[in-house]
């Protein structure tokens, strides 16, 4: 296969293995934390969360730092990212391993809150400096294959991370000690990441030295109008604004349908009282997307050779279109399972699509302020969608009005997207 031959040259370049690496490390970090935390909220059997609770809570620990996105990309625009790399994931591991304590400690929701937002607001610098220093490491020609491996392969990580703390969890008793239990694994596959980031130089990742602002604070003053000038580039990028759009109204719809698996777990597919049956459904989920991500990643080099980067996010808008209604109107575990791998194979191949739409339009002096704008549309489309799915979701999860009004917003997209493509 092509596509395996063009892996190989890939994986040649030996920073690129290195970034790749720390991408790994962080988002296996990420995937154990992050169920960690889900399982603290949903399925603790003293907490009987409601859609709308589980809502709140992605609003918590996403908003505030959607508002901080645009702010990191400034930053990043200035600070070496492999620094950035280093620091960040070492600070998370400290956070993190608070979190644990917290836990321990059975603190007010609110206090808990808050430290997870300070690990999940660091993650912003993480993932947006592996993207912008990606183009970094390989060559124009293997853009595209990069980024089908290099962010796919982090999410399988994210996937593995979860799928681990979930036996992990699983493994022990029910309770606030098996949740810290697992908090305090991501701590430490935190300060493996970081650690990693040291593999390569201080500057390789890039931005030019020409355009690093060692100050501090001059860089913070500068933040309105670095999103100003970021704001215009990308203006001027009609391309990338397209993309950027329709990947904005697909994670609308994944976090509507997140919820909705949630809900199903927690209360229709196990009895109420039985947390360990609902969260190993929720594990059996997470990995069948997994392994669609990562069919994803071999399967879109083909697509946008095939329809073009654009038109490949078209076909994945419209395959979800057809088949998210016809798996998931049945509200039965197995089709909505098949719907969990089928969802995970066109969301994460739009997603590869639109991160080279943008790494192809966007000068490097900008790449980091753009996916900082990049992650802040993903989190408030995520959050907005769980406030809808609270609003519209009974207290057993099964509610046919949103699963077709998610179907209609996979067709507008995929004949918008087509549309645009055409004129």
């Amino acid at each position: 296969m092509a596509v395996v031959g063009d892996l190989r040259v890939l994986l040649r370049f030996r920073d690129f293995r290195r970034l790749l690496v720390v991408r790994l490390l962080s988002q296996l970090s990420d995937g154990v934390y992050q169920v960690a935390l889900a399982t603290y909220v949903v399925f603790t059997p003293e907490k009987q969360a409601s859609a709308g609770s589980i809502a709140a809570a992605l609003a918590v620990l996403l908003l505030p730092y959607s508002l901080l996105g645009p702010f990191t990309g400034v930053l990043l625009d200035r600070w070496r990212r492999r620094q950035v790399l280093l620091y960040c994931n070492l600070l998370r591991a400290v956070l993190a391993a608070g979190t644990a304590a917290l836990v321990l400690a059975r603190v007010p929701d609110w206090l808990f809150y808050l430290s997870a937002l300070s690990v999940t607001a660091v993650n912003r610098f993480v993932l947006s400096g592996l993207s912008a220093a990606l183009p970094r490491v390989v060559d124009g020609e293997r853009l595209v294959v990069a980024n089908s491996l290099s962010p796919t392969a982090g999410t399988i990580a994210a996937t593995v991370g979860g799928g681990a703390a979930f036996i992990v969890h699983l493994g022990m008793s029910p309770g606030t000690g098996s949740d810290a239990v697992v908090v305090a694994l991501g701590a430490v596959l935190y300060l493996c990441a970081g650690l990693s980031a040291r593999t390569m130089g201080p500057d390789r990742l890039g931005p030019d030295p020409g355009v690093l602002q060692p100050r501090i604070w001059a860089a913070v003053a500068s933040t309105v109008r670095g999103l100003g000038a970021g704001l215009r580039h990308l203006a001027g990028r009609r391309p990338a604004v397209r993309a950027l759009a329709g990947m904005t109204a697909l994670r609308f719809c994944y976090g509507a349908l997140t919820v909705t698996l949630l809900t199903l777990c927690r209360y229709s597919w196990a009895a109420p009282n039985d947390t360990s049956g609902g969260l190993a459904l929720l594990g059996l989920a997470v990995g069948l997307s997994g392994a669609g991500f990562f069919v994803a990643a071999v399967v879109t080099p083909w697509g946008t050779g095939r329809f073009g980067t654009s038109g490949w996010i078209v076909v994945c808008a419209a395959a979800s279109t057809v088949l998210e209604p016809a798996l998931g109107l049945p509200f039965s575990p197995a089709p909505m399972l098949a719907a969990a791998f089928v969802l995970g194979i066109t969301t994460q191949g739009a997603k590869i699509a639109t991160d080279t739409v943008v790494q192809t339009h966007v000068d490097d002096a900008y790449r980091g302020r753009v996916f900082s704008l990049y992650d802040v549309l993903f989190n408030v489309a995520y959050v907005g969608s769980a406030a809808v799915a609270a609003g519209v979701l009974p207290h057993d999860g099964r509610s046919a009005a949103l699963i077709i009004t998610i179907a209609v917003i996979y067709g507008a997209t995929a004949a918008g997207m087509a549309w645009f493509n055409g004129s």
